[in-house]
């Protein structure tokens, strides 16, 4: 029977093909009942149309010749259409949904026709399931293939756009002069994007005193920078001052401040042609906007011997614009807010870090020396569970008074995150979420509102360093580790790229540097010789004091007047005497409850802490039975020993505890209530194996001794 199918299916086909062009209308017009958004632009049906032909008739040809559909390739159609869905930014689920419909209305079609050429119902029956099994390899095979080319140009453009975006972010607002800020933007916008940029400011943003045109005045803007500077036939020179025509689409983008993607077939008004000849022009005109002030306007231009701009382009010249437009208006307010912004920022500053069982810190913060303003630079160290501790640095975009008062809402939100344990990708991803929503409460821009930041957490039990960057240059360490592994992501405030946690290991001793780029950025030093100085500054102190180590950074990276704020965090790493930690696996079974209970009460009586027997075996008890009953194995009990005794319980479940409050008659739901009541602290955290659920208590005050109270009596 097998034999007769195949040859059944290689007789359908043959028929079907002289047919295959009805066969695609019907498809066709099946799939846009239900996509009719693959018909908004006719590019995109052109390619759908020619790609279901493709299917078609490939699908056919598995049929007539006994293919094997697992290994059939898609056709290139498919993939330049993948590749066109990437790059508008439509979803891969439609298009999968497309090949879903096409293939199930071609299957209909051809169980259709299948009667007709024989009645035999135990071969139509064969040839169904052969025919329907091919047609689901085939597509799943397809779409394997599809969802490669989709996520491949997906990602060269992301990479593109992070490239651009970094070195925007790089480049643009390196100083506070204003104009010098318009010529890094029009630098970084004529590489790899744009043929030639003009950059026009309005006189009343270059005025001191910021005062805006009278009333009725047509706005006078200043041409402040334009590329490429060999380009002689620009309508207005550089320098020079030139008013928008009415009506004009300057003059619409300065009046209503909204970006325009034109494209120009011959003589533009305000860009001049090659040639007296028609020439087609691609424009982007951007007003560069900021705290809702319209400071100019900014052109982005390609010729015909370059592709036109995309919506793609649109968004990435909106961000570099937002970048430097932001960095423009700082250069007009910094007088005012200096003083204001250095003493807030000060005073959000931690003015001394705690004693750390985990890590000895020295910090320093040191604002520019130029007329620029205060930045939005912080550090923090920040105590964790399980003698664990944060390791933060950031760098808010911008200067002055908003810049410092955004750096500590930053500051408070990473501190609020820390508290509730999450892992440094997840807590830059909850940190980025902030930042879009003071971006949108502000009523800002997309990339108006921007930061960096690094958060690594140091556990000083495993050795092991876990950290995570928006958009901020890794930490150099004395340790011989791979820092060139750390994935620096976006930075926060750009939303829906992904953030990613490298690990590492320390040695005890190790000398870790968390700083901002003010520490490395000089004029006369390239970066890379800073960062090699600075490694080569703590390579050379294995045993020097955390603050003298600050003081030898400072003294020999930075000038005595640094052009940028620097925020600067030493960390030399402690180990946790093994003697401390105590660990024991514990199976999944309610047995094991009292063999932690056991083995607590051992080891609290190898540290001579008795007191705390009934507590602890109360805590073990509780969430060990909660691990057995709610989670999953394994199952771990760890008790650690500092300055307070913490007891922690391990398992695979992601669950998280809650407290409630059980009825009188409940048989249970009161564990974590006690242990909220008889401990000082309880919580949860995750990780990427499961949960830990500790509790920590403090280490009972003893009275000395008599012979001890007596000499520090004679000593008195």
């Amino acid at each position: 029977m097998g034999t007769d199918a195949e040859a059944f299916l290689r007789r359908l086909a043959q028929e079907l093909r002289p047919q295959s062009s009805r066969s695609v209308e019907v498809i066709l017009e099946r799939v846009s009942e239900k996509l009719p958004e693959l018909w908004e632009h006719e590019d995109l049906a052109a390619i759908v149309l020619t790609d279901t032909a493709a299917h078609v008739t490939a699908f056919l040809d598995v049929l007539e010749h006994g293919l094997d559909a697992s290994q059939a390739d898609a056709p290139d159609g498919a993939l330049e259409l993948a590749g066109l869905f990437a790059r508008r930014g439509l979803s891969l689920s439609s298009l999968l949904r497309a090949y879903r419909i096409g293939q199930l209305s071609f299957l209909q079609l051809l169980q259709t026709e299948a009667p007709r050429l024989t009645d035999d119902a135990e071969l139509l029956n064969a040839a169904a399931m052969r025919m329907t099994e091919a047609a689901f390899t085939y597509v799943d095979r397809s779409s394997e293939q599809v969802v490669g080319a989709y996520h491949e140009e997906r990602d060269r453009r992301l990479r593109r756009h992070l490239v651009v975006s970094s070195e925007a972010g790089r480049r643009i607002g390196s100083t506070l002069d204003i104009v010098r800020t318009a010529e890094e933007l029009a630098a970084v916008g004529i590489e790899d994007f744009a043929d030639a940029v003009t950059v026009d400011l309005l006189e009343s943003a270059l005025h001191e005193d910021g005062e805006s045109e009278p009333p009725g005045a047509e706005p006078l803007l200043r041409r402040v920078a334009q590329l490429p500077s060999t380009e002689t036939g620009f309508p207005v020179a550089a320098g020079r001052t030139h008013r928008c025509p009415p009506r004009s689409r300057p003059a619409r983008t300065l009046a209503t401040g909204t970006s325009c993607l034109a494209q120009e077939e011959g003589f533009s008004p305000w860009w001049p042609p090659a040639s007296d000849d028609d020439v087609s022009l691609s424009v982007l005109l951007l007003p560069l906007q900021a705290r809702g002030s319209t400071l100019g306007l900014v052109q982005f231009v390609r010729g015909s011997t370059t592709d036109p701009f995309d919506t793609d382009g649109l968004h990435l010249a909106q961000e570099i614009a937002a970048r430097a437009a932001v960095s423009m208006d700082n250069a007009r307010r910094y007088t005012h807010e200096r003083l204001t912004s250095l003493t807030l920022q000060r005073s959000l500053l931690p003015r001394h870090t705690a004693e750390q069982s985990a890590v000895r810190t020295a910090s320093r913060y040191l604002p520019s020396g130029s007329r620029g303003g205060v930045g939005g630079d912080w550090y923090d160290v920040i105590p964790l569970s399980g003698a664990r501790v944060a390791l933060v640095v950031g760098d808010v975009v911008g200067r002055g008074l908003h810049a410092a008062a955004t750096m500590g809402r930053l500051r408070t939100a990473v501190r609020a995150f820390a508290a509730i344990d999450l892992m440094p990708d997840e807590l830059l991803t909850h940190l980025d979420d902030v930042v879009i929503r003071m971006q949108s409460e502000e009523g800002r821009g997309n990339g108006e509102l921007s930061a960096t930041c690094l958060y690594a957490v140091y556990d000083p039990v495993s050795r092991t360093c876990s950290l995570a960057s928006a958009g901020h240059v890794p930490p150099i360490t004395s340790a011989p580790a791979d820092l060139t592994d750390v994935l620096i992501g976006p930075p926060l405030g750009l939303g829906g790229l992904p953030f990613e946690t490298t690990q590492l290991t320390l040695p005890e001793g190790s000398l870790s540097a968390l700083y901002t780029d003010g520490l490395i950025q000089s004029r006369t030093r390239d970066v890379d010789t800073a960062r090699a100085a600075l490694s080569d500054i703590l390579a050379g102190s294995p045993t020097a004091p955390v603050e003298e180590v600050c003081d030898r950074l400072f003294s020999t990276l930075l000038p005595d007047r640094p052009p940028d704020d620097v925020a600067l965090l030493v960390a030399r790493t402690r180990v946790l005497d093994p003697n401390h930690v105590a660990t024991l696996d514990l199976p999944s079974d309610p047995a094991a409850v009292a063999k932690g209970r056991a083995f607590a009460s051992k080891q609290l009586d190898t540290w001579d802490l008795d007191e705390l027997g009934f507590t602890t075996e109360l805590v073990v008890s509780e969430l060990v039975t909660n691990a057995i009953r709610y989670g999953k194995p394994p199952v771990r009990l760890r008790l650690i020993l500092r300055t307070t005794l913490t007891c922690e319980v391990f398992d695979a479940s992601s669950t998280a505890p809650h407290l409630r409050h059980a009825r009188d008659f409940d048989e249970g739901g009161r564990g974590l209530l006690l242990v909220a009541q008889l401990t000082d602290r309880w919580g949860a955290r995750h990780s990427r194996e499961g949960k830990v659920i500790w509790a920590e208590q403090k280490l009972p005050v003893r009275e000395p001794h008599v012979d001890e109270r007596s000499q520090a009596s004679t000593s008195r």
